[in-house]
């Protein structure tokens, strides 16, 4: 991503989720400081008008919609709502989220599925709704919110935690298949003090991660300029980037020992050095055969 002196969202219109309140507020009232129109959506309709008001109130243009994002009628109806009053859709921040925290051994099924439901289902919901728009527009910026619970795993988040991580996947594939069209897909890794980590947070921690140093990075992650199939994560502050890595690895090869040879030469195996970030899953397949010698291609 080029570095630019400013950024202007004068023309382009935003749908953040799970605006009414920490984070997606934040993101809501920083989008529309750089002058994007901001569609507010959140699951209470006061919470989501008094963010749009507030945004109107510093100068901005703000219109809000109430709305599960695991409806789709109601998704559909806010998308429409969003182009009947500005014509196009350029950003959707994919912010909305629960945590039901348990232990895996205490976990529910139910609260498992939910908590899928609303953050992976939710995001997926989103995007279709907005993808062939950006398609024909030919531009669009989306975010996914993960977590580092998703990349690295927290204790008592296996519901959070996979659902964060399959956003991550999302992202990727998208972000390949929107290439074509300007469709630039990222995601967010925020830890912020918010009304979902109020209770986890030590009070000096809750001072120091306010969530108004996290929204920049939805910013750098939407304008015109930025980057795609990136994971940045963010907090107090301090921005750094995510990657999932592929080793060089050994040429085990097969026969009947082939278990305890992976035994032996599981440093090799692991070893990161000259580790990459493949652009496809593609990658991955390729360099096995070309271990394996012969010549052969994934594509024939």
């Amino acid at each position: 991503m080029s570095a630019v002196s400013k950024m202007e969202f004068g023309d382009l219109v935003a749908i953040v989720t799970g605006a009414g309140g920490g984070l997606g507020r934040r993101h809501a009232l920083e989008l529309a400081r750089y002058g994007a129109k901001v569609m507010v959506n959140d699951l209470d309709e006061n919470n989501a008008e008094q963010v749009a008001a507030e945004i109107r109130e510093q100068g901005g243009e703000a219109i809000s919609f109430a709305a599960s994002v695991t409806d789709e009628d109601r998704i559909a109806a806010l998308v429409a709502q969003t182009m009947e009053q500005w014509g196009r859709i350029d950003i959707l921040v994919n912010n909305a989220g629960i945590l039901r925290d348990k232990s895996f051994a205490k976990m529910s099924l139910d609260d498992f599925r939910l908590v899928v439901d609303v953050h992976l289902m939710g995001a997926v919901i989103c995007t279709k709704a907005v993808w062939e728009i950006m398609r024909t527009q030919r531009y669009g910026r989306i975010v996914m919110t993960t977590s580092s619970s998703g990349l690295y795993g927290n204790f008592g988040q296996a519901n959070y935690g996979a659902a964060k991580m399959a956003l991550v996947g999302l992202m990727q594939t998208l972000a390949i298949e929107g290439e074509k069209y300007d469709i630039r897909v990222n995601c967010l890794a925020p830890t912020a003090a918010t009304q979902m980590t109020g209770d986890v947070l030590s009070k000096e921690a809750l001072e120091r991660l306010d969530p108004g140093l996290v929204s920049p990075g939805i910013v750098a992650l939407t304008a015109e300029q930025a980057p795609t199939r990136a994971i940045l994560c963010a907090g107090a502050g301090h921005f750094a980037a995510a990657h999932i890595t592929l080793t060089e690895g050994a040429f085990i090869g097969g026969g009947g020992d082939v278990a305890e040879r992976i035994a032996g030469k599981w440093d090799q195996i692991t070893d990161r050095t000259n580790e990459v970030a493949p652009k496809a899953g593609f990658t991955q397949g390729q360099r096995e055969l070309e271990s394996a010698g012969g010549g052969v291609s994934m594509t024939g």
